[in-house]
């Protein structure tokens, strides 16, 4: 008898190829066509069917992408070193240390304790994922928060939603992800993270209906926990009675450490003499302040001397938190890009493998391993621009376009950035790479919002949403299957608890997008 193979779903690279093709037989279907830039009159012209050219399109990709190709890559290997550290490990062992100590306080063991723990331990992930595109990092921690969990009565479900649920909900309301908003408002022509003010907003609205979720959850577990669907499978974690590592943090600090700090003192100093005063821009607010770099080069002198006391696991933590800092301040104050952004990192990872008495080579390897740990992703944008190079070298993106914006018509702008929005969900079940839809999407989405009258700050938003909601459900995200494994939660059953929060999250996230159709928005 012959077995019958299970369908596999192919790897993203295969179905961007696939895609590439289908572009090249469009154009043999589409005619050609283009607008005019200043009056946006569309007229018919002569179009260039692709056929060889596939192969051709791989190489206008990577080159038409090269910026944010190496920014991908540099991000990755920095955060690498950074985690080689175990930085954020026990920055992590630190916040949970410090949250057993309020029940100590009866004021706080009355409000709930346990609640409180949940709260911070979410919104910590939440900020993460926000700010710098936490998610790989999540498979690590979801070992250390999952007996946590258990252990205070509630299920495996729980620690998820402390650590993967949360980061990917901060990923989804993202502030400053490099990932999403950076790329995504790159291609759109924006200024890089523009319209902070509403995503901020955006955030907290999210953050505010997951942790209520969550803890309504947890509570409901907790009064019962033979109620949880994972009773049975969370067996193996009520056998651990304590947070267990197979590799224990050895708090120190070396001298390397003391090098780095100093190396960090000269150059914060020589960069305080240059730019000793700052003009703050948020939205259409301008802030001058005079000193900013000088104050904050102090304060990284006192708290990176506390830090270094403590251990250079701290300090290292305190290395990112300035490299974030500045990061805000170099992009609304000097209008710093991916070029400046991709400096800042790099020399975040060189720093931090120095502190960690890395030598020269030591840190090349970490930096090395990095980037090949990302070289996926970042190849994946290069593979995905050639599908608009197909497009575009043919002449009919603005033919696309057009017909697009004829049948949503008489649709009105609510339902063509609702059609958007639904794309880019559809679209995130088959490719989660953020920056490979980005790379597909954007070339298209971005133009196509001018003609329909949808800001194209509104359709970076409907990108970010759609991209990140179902990131935690479906199961080509290598990263949603590794912490189901490590958690010991079968998919079937984490998709029957899931499902009914993601589609709440899809439809607040179309609530969050209306305002941009009817408010005076900042950035919008």
């Amino acid at each position: 008898m012959t077995s019958v193979k299970k369908f596999k779903i192919p790897h993203t690279f295969v179905i961007i190829f696939a895609l590439i093709i289908i572009s090249a037989i469009v154009t043999f279907i589409v005619p050609g066509g283009e607008y005019n830039k200043e009056t946006l009159e569309f007229s018919y012209k002569q179009s260039s069917p692709q056929s060889w050219q596939v192969l051709t399109a791989f190489y206008k990709g990577f080159t038409r992408q090269a910026g944010i190709i190496v920014f991908i890559l540099v991000i990755g290997a920095a955060f690498w070193v950074v985690n080689s550290c175990k930085a954020i490990d026990a920055g992590i062992y630190s916040f949970l240390k410090f949250t057993k100590g309020l029940e100590k306080n009866k004021l706080l063991n009355k409000i709930g304790v346990n609640n409180i723990i949940i709260v911070l331990i979410m919104l910590m992930f939440s900020v993460f994922g926000a700010v710098f595109g936490m998610s790989e990092e999540t498979i690590a921690f979801t070992i250390i928060i999952i007996p946590l969990a258990v252990s205070m009565g509630y299920d495996s479900i729980t620690g998820l939603a402390m650590v993967y649920v949360a980061a990917h909900v901060g990923f989804a309301g993202a502030i400053l992800n490099p990932f999403t908003i950076g790329i995504a408002q790159d291609i759109a022509g924006l200024p890089m993270f523009s319209g902070i003010e509403y995503r901020l907003i955006c955030w907290l609205v999210l953050n505010v209906i997951t942790i209520s979720v969550v803890l309504w959850y947890a509570n409901r577990v907790h009064k019962n926990p033979k109620k949880s669907m994972l009773y049975n499978e969370d067996e193996y974690w009520r056998k651990k009675t304590e947070i267990q590592s197979e590799e224990p943090i050895e708090y120190h600090t070396p001298k390397s450490a003391w090098v780095s700090y100093i190396i960090t003192i000269v150059a914060l100093t020589l960069f305080s003499f240059f730019y000793y005063h700052t003009t703050i821009k948020i939205g259409g607010t301008v802030l001058d302040i005079p000193f900013l770099i000088p104050g904050l080069t102090a304060l990284f002198v006192f708290t990176g001397y506390r830090a270094l006391r403590k251990s250079v696991h701290f300090f290292v933590l305190n290395l990112l938190f300035f490299t974030i800092v500045f990061l805000v301040v170099g992009v609304m104050g000097y209008g710093w890009y991916i070029g400046e952004i991709s400096a800042l990192f790099l020399a975040l990872g060189i720093l931090s493998g120095i502190a960690a008495s890395y030598s020269a080579n030591e840190i090349v390897e970490k930096l090395t391993e990095g980037a090949k740990d990302i070289l996926s992703a970042a190849l994946v944008v290069g593979l995905a621009a050639g599908i608009i190079v197909i497009l575009e070298d043919a002449h009919v993106v603005d033919t696309l376009l057009f017909k697009m914006s004829t049948a949503m018509d008489s649709a009105g702008r609510e339902t063509s950035l609702g059609i958007m929005y639904a794309i880019q969900t559809f679209i995130n079940v088959v490719i989660p790479s953020a920056s490979a839809k980005a790379a597909i999407t954007m070339p298209i989405m971005a133009p196509f919002s001018d003609l329909i009258g949808v800001s194209r700050q509104a359709t970076v938003l409907a990108f970010q949403f759609g991209d990140g909601f179902t990131n935690m459900i479906t199961p080509t995200s290598g990263i949603l299957i590794a912490v189901l494994a490590i958690a010991r939660v079968p998919y079937a059953k984490w998709f029957k608890l899931i499902f009914p929060f993601i589609i709440l999250l899809i439809i607040v996230g179309f609530l969050l997008l209306l305002p941009t159709l009817y408010l005076d928005l900042n950035g919008f």
